[in-house]
């Protein structure tokens, strides 16, 4: 199903009036806020840090005179989701998207801290179910739209000191393939977008070195538009031309492809 009409407009009766996005201030989030605002699409945006989030917000409704109501909340408090809920109950969301999964803490597994791997599980898992089973119920009902649930390639293999929230990305994939199924039939499309490497904020202040030879980095502008014309396209694609890579990464051979990821992952790491 495309998500466009004729005139290459995002089909805003089906994805609009009202879209969602939580982790919408800055990278991706925020290019797709914009995006999503230049259709006409009124827009709720949910994030951490209240500067960069309102500043995108009075970016995109000066640009494009739509509605942009902002909640400044970090979703690893629970009472977030409580939040979120009560300032879109009045707002006939036709989008949801979770773009908001990071990995919070990187460590060794079994040196690190267990309830700093719980929050990239409540993160990257918890707060994406309860928010996902919100606003999926009420397209359900609605009889149309979409759930974008936003995940990463690091879903594909294992990583070295970030093995929790590659494998919380992994059950992110095979969740939405769940969801699709489930909603498919109801009108409402769900689509599970997997990032490769690309030149966000986040990524920025890591420090990782994405200017080497042979390295493959997406633009941020460019994967938020790709994403929405797939909304239709469910239950997963990759985006940003990861395609190959993602297919690799899916063969027999593991321990190959761990090893060969964490030599990437190393070279890459900033010194």
């Amino acid at each position: 199903m495309n998500a466009h009409i004729d005139d290459g407009t995002i089909d805003r009766a089906t994805y609009g009036p009202w879209a969602v996005i939580a982790g919408g201030s800055e990278g991706v989030g925020a290019e797709l806020a914009d995006r999503l605002g230049a259709q006409g699409i009124d827009l709720i945006l949910v994030a951490r840090k209240p500067g960069p989030l309102q500043a995108t917000a009075d970016r995109v409704a000066r640009a494009h005179g739509v509605q942009v109501r902002t909640l400044s909340g970090d979703l690893l408090d629970p009472g977030v989701v409580r939040r979120v809920r009560d300032l879109a109950a009045e707002a006939d969301v036709g989008t949801f998207i979770y773009n908001a999964g990071a990995n919070t803490y990187g460590a060794e597994f079994v040196e690190g801290d267990l309830p700093s791997f719980q929050q990239v599980i409540d993160l990257n898992i918890t707060r994406q179910l309860e928010l996902t089973q919100h606003f999926g119920a009420r397209l359900k009902k609605r009889g149309k739209g979409a759930l974008v649930l936003v995940g990463s390639m690091s879903g594909y293999v294992g990583h070295v000191d970030i093995s929790v929230y590659a494998a919380a990305k992994a059950f992110e994939r095979i969740f939405a393939e769940g969801l699709w199924a489930e909603l498919r039939p109801h009108g409402v499309q769900v689509l599970h977008a997997v990032l490769g490497l690309t030149r966000t904020p986040a990524m920025e202040r890591i420090g990782l070195r994405m200017d080497l030879p042979g390295v493959h980095v997406a633009d941020p502008g460019d994967i938020a538009e790709e994403m929405l014309a797939r909304l239709g396209d469910g239950p997963v694609q990759v985006l940003g031309g990861n395609e190959e890579q993602a297919l690799n990464h899916c063969g027999p051979d593991r321990a190959r492809l761990v090893t060969e990821v964490e030599v990437g992952i190393r070279r890459m790491s900033p010194r």
